[in-house]
């Protein structure tokens, strides 16, 4: 049950932080994590409040810490995909029954999209038959 819940499990502010380390190349500082919360997001999070998400995180086994020196590291421990599959299917399973086809009608509706996009999903959906 605990791997069913992955997508849930996580709060808004622990979603910007895991963003964060998957978006950088390599771990982050904890340094750097309140510098870019900052810059992005607009968020003036204090050290301690970073840290504790951080821990939330970490207890939840989406990231590993260590330490070089005074400076502390997060490390991803699952990647951004696992994540976002995981959370779509949720999505999928209790908005809109388990029915994919729903999903997407859905997602096209709420967004203007392109002959381009259009023409690159029909290219994945084709190709989910080999």
């Amino acid at each position: 049950m605990r791997e069913e819940m992955i997508g849930r499990e996580i709060s808004g502010c622990e979603s910007l932080i895991m963003k964060i380390v998957w978006d950088t190349e390599g771990d982050v500082s904890t340094q750097d994590l309140i510098r870019i919360l900052n810059e992005r997001f607009g968020k003036d999070y204090a050290r301690t409040t970073v840290v504790t998400f951080v821990q939330r995180l970490r207890n939840k086994g989406f990231v590993s810490t260590y330490r070089i020196g005074r400076a502390s590291f997060v490390h991803a421990e699952k990647t951004e995909e696992e994540y976002t599959q995981n959370l779509m299917g949720q999505e999928a399973d209790f908005w809109f029954k388990g029915s994919e086809s729903k999903l997407v009608a859905a997602l096209c509706k709420q967004r203007s999209i392109s002959e381009e996009e259009v023409a690159k999903i029909k290219e994945i959906l084709d190709g989910l038959d080999d």
